[in-house]
């Protein structure tokens, strides 16, 4: 079972700006919920119960958050409002929360690198990429679909999607073959592709589940687009020496790194909630 849940969140979040340039963006609210705390629940879903978390400057908000808030739980104590903080409350008590920060960005790669203090090599683990909100209402969430997919393969596992051709630039492609229904044996895998040379329309999103040689590889990979290190490269050659699958998985992803995608997610979250008291 994965137990650990890497979750990279030191970037500045600047096509945010200014809401982020105080704020990180992972505290960015989904209704009234942060967008880390939707990632961390989807996490606790899948059998994690061990988070850690890489941060940067400007990020205490996240530490803070899933942490307890004595005066405020004290003020809001035998009110109609206390229990506005069950869930939060219910994460804190369940998991226990490990932190480092990324000093410098130098890309995915590096940040799942700086993972290794605080995971250790010897156990599999999960990344959540808190921007990319993935929901499944009629079923298992994503990272919960992935984790049986690794009892099976016991092999590093990422969650793909299909994009339009246009749109396969900003996204790390695919290139293998389906071995059953929505999972694929990469062959190969391209960090931002210009859209004529992608070797599919298959995109990586932000959800892994990885092998803890993984770090090793990392160590071995020299920068590649945008001279940063990049988790794709890496990945890349773990298929071509190991084995990597990748997932179709089932649900919706909201891409809330976009202002597009972030006003798509609270719209979707709205809607469920009224329903949810219709």
């Amino acid at each position: 079972m994965i137990k650990k849940c890497l979750f990279p969140a030191a970037g500045y979040g600047t096509r945010f700006l200014p809401a982020t340039k105080a704020m990180p963006k992972e505290m960015l609210p989904i209704l009234t919920k942060p967008l880390i705390q939707y990632g961390v629940e989807e996490a606790m879903e899948a059998g994690c119960d061990v988070m850690a978390i890489i941060t940067g400057r400007g990020k205490r908000a996240i530490t803070d958050h899933f942490d307890i808030s004595y005066e405020l739980e004290h003020q809001i104590q035998g009110s109609s409002k206390e229990k506005m903080l069950a869930d939060i409350r219910h994460i804190i008590d369940k998991c226990t929360f490990t932190y480092t920060r990324q000093n410098e960005m130098k890309g995915l790669g590096d940040a799942i690198y700086k993972g290794n203090a605080l995971l250790g090599d010897q156990d599999p683990f999960a990344v959540i990429l808190a921007d990319d909100l993935c929901v499944n209402p009629d079923g298992d969430g994503v990272l919960t679909q992935m984790a049986k997919l690794y009892e099976k393969y016991k092999c590093c596992i990422v969650a793909c999607m299909e994009v339009p051709t246009e749109e396969v630039h900003k996204y790390g492609v695919i290139e293998g073959n389906e071995i059953e229904e929505g999972v694929f044996m990469v062959s190969n895998m391209v960090e931002k592709p210009e859209n004529d040379k992608a070797p599919s329309n298959l995109a990586v999103i932000g959800r892994y589940v990885l092998t803890p040689d993984i770090f090793e590889i990392i160590k071995n990979t020299k920068p590649g687009k945008n001279g940063e290190l990049q988790i794709t490269d890496a990945l890349c050659t773990q298929a071509k020496n190991g084995m990597v699958v990748a997932y179709k998985f089932k649900g919706t992803r909201f891409d809330c790194g976009s202002v597009d995608g972030f006003v798509e997610a609270t719209n979707y979250y709205y809607n469920l909630e009224k329903k949810k008291k219709a």
